[in-house]
């Protein structure tokens, strides 16, 4: 009978040392040192040439993705890229769907300010007017008229001043789109009169597409960001250290001749 208790114990001992064993294994598997992070980014690909897809493969590319990466390999970590349409990026970070916006985002925006925390800025842009290569009549922003409709795209800077011009009787219909490619296609079968929009992006699409032409002054000023769920400062840090670095070596200059 004692011997029967004894095996017993030693069974039970047995059985609890596996199942510590069970839980190291697991534990190494999930974010063990020395294991490389993955984040996860979100952006909108039709706003070149910051993001876009190519035509090709269906890959996300871009300025903002070539130097995120550039970023991930300064500071040791890698990052995947998943389109979703631009209003749907905030809440996915906000919720931890989603690690990082790399979309052309406007940092200085006290409204996204509050949702999420953004890193250094990396761009200066600005928008402008585009119209149709043999559009005479609007020469800028001042030449645009109460019976007119201007496009521009959703959740962008170009699209707040697109519904200011609306609601100060500027113009007859502020035509929000989720796309910058569709924006342009209204403007060249004549549904709108005019789109605003980044300078860069209107500079990238007149790069490729004839038809249309860039009128008036540069207006709006506004720089770019990349952003973060509020309060992930360990993500955060990384970004800002790992793209002041980039800069310092050189990687970011290459980048701008590459896409501009």
């Amino acid at each position: 009978m004692k011997m029967k208790k004894i095996f017993a114990l030693l069974l039970a001992l047995a059985m609890v040392f596996a199942f510590a064993a069970c839980g190291e294994e697991a534990a190494e598997g999930n974010g063990a040192e020395g294991e490389v992070v993955t984040y996860k980014a979100v952006t909108e690909p039709t706003f070149p040439p910051f993001d876009t897809t190519d035509e090709n493969t269906g890959e996300i590319i871009g300025f903002d993705m070539d130097l995120m990466n550039a970023i991930a390999e300064d500071q040791g970590f890698k990052v995947t890229y998943t389109a979703m349409e631009f209003d749907s990026l905030i809440p996915a970070v906000q919720s931890g769907s989603a690690d990082i916006i790399t979309a052309g985002m406007n940092a200085e925006d006290p409204e996204r300010q509050e949702k999420v925390d953004f890193s250094n800025t990396y761009y200066d842009s600005g928008l402008v007017v585009v119209v149709k290569k043999d559009n005479k009549t609007i020469n800028g922003m001042d030449d645009l008229t109460a019976d007119m409709k201007v496009a521009s795209q959703i959740g962008t800077t170009g699209a707040d001043q697109t519904k200011a011009l609306f609601n100060d009787g500027k113009i007859k219909e502020a035509v929000i789109l989720n796309g910058f490619d569709t924006c342009m296609l209204q403007l060249k079968n004549g549904d709108v009169n005019a789109v605003i929009i980044d300078q860069p992006v209107a500079k990238a699409y007149m790069a490729k597409q004839d038809g249309v032409k860039i009128v008036g002054d540069v207006l709006n000023a506004e720089s770019y960001g990349f952003a973060v769920q509020k309060g992930n400062k360990e993500l955060l840090d990384k970004i800002n250290a790992g793209l002041q670095n980039v800069i310092d070596n050189g990687t970011y200059d290459e980048l701008i001749e590459k896409w501009f």
